[in-house]
């Protein structure tokens, strides 16, 4: 080995993962870090989340992807969805199949290629992107340890894809809304637990004052819900 050769290179963005992405690297030395994939909301882009990266601990290499739909500059979806006449939402459901694809897959390549086994991957994200690591953390629990759904919703279309109950087992999922968000209101949030209530998971659902936003208060907690997985 030369003496310009780093002794501990830090880990550089997967490649090959099939989606966009942006990457944080974890603390350098960390003996067995973790991977936390972190997926934005409709019309936002895979930077937004990064904002949230000085709250996600050090153990962890944080990667945000990009969703594969176009809605316009800098602006992308998991899938299309529209507001039924009955305020139902109805989404394109080809089109979550196929991110929810793409994402098993990125997380897959990601979390091999950073040397970090699916017992210490958590997945999840903001509203859209919550519904993606929920959807994922149902469907494919082998893929992960836990997920995230911040501020998010559960989709029926999922359900008849859910994996055995038993295979859920050991997995954790954090849920959370805003007391005052008109986008996703705090009903969306019980159906999610009360569904899981139904699964061997352990779920953690806080509501936090404001809107459809991401506060100090939640993010705080959020940190140190991270922080305690093991």
């Amino acid at each position: 080995m030369s003496e310009s050769t780093p002794l501990n290179p830090l880990p550089t963005l997967p490649h090959d993962l099939g989606l966009q992405a942006q990457f944080r690297p974890a603390e350098p030395g960390t003996a067995e870090p973790w991977l936390l994939v972190l997926m934005h909301g409709v019309g936002s882009n895979e930077q937004d989340l990064m904002g949230i990266a000085p709250w996600v601990p050090e153990r962890y290499h944080l990667l945000s992807l990009r969703a594969p739909h176009p809605m316009g500059p800098n602006a992308w979806a998991w899938f299309q969805f529209g507001v039924a006449a009955d305020g139902s939402r109805v989404i394109n459901a080809a089109q979550e199949r196929h991110s929810r694809a793409l994402v098993e897959r990125a997380v897959s390549q990601a979390a091999t290629q950073l040397g970090v086994p699916a017992s210490r991957v958590v997945v999840g994200g903001f509203s859209q992107g919550g519904i993606m690591g929920l959807s994922l953390l149902l469907t494919r629990p082998q893929s992960l340890r836990a997920a995230l759904s911040l501020h998010s919703r559960l989709l029926p279309e999922v359900l008849p894809e859910q994996a055995p109950a038993e295979a859920l087992q050991g997995r954790s999922l954090w849920v959370s809304h805003g007391t005052e968000d008109a986008v996703l209101p705090a009903s969306h949030s019980e159906r999610i637990v009360a569904h899981a209530a139904t699964l061997p998971l352990q779920v953690h659902s806080v509501g936090f004052p404001g809107g459809h936003t991401l506060g100090r208060q939640e993010l705080d907690e959020l940190s140190a819900w991270l922080s305690a997985l093991a």
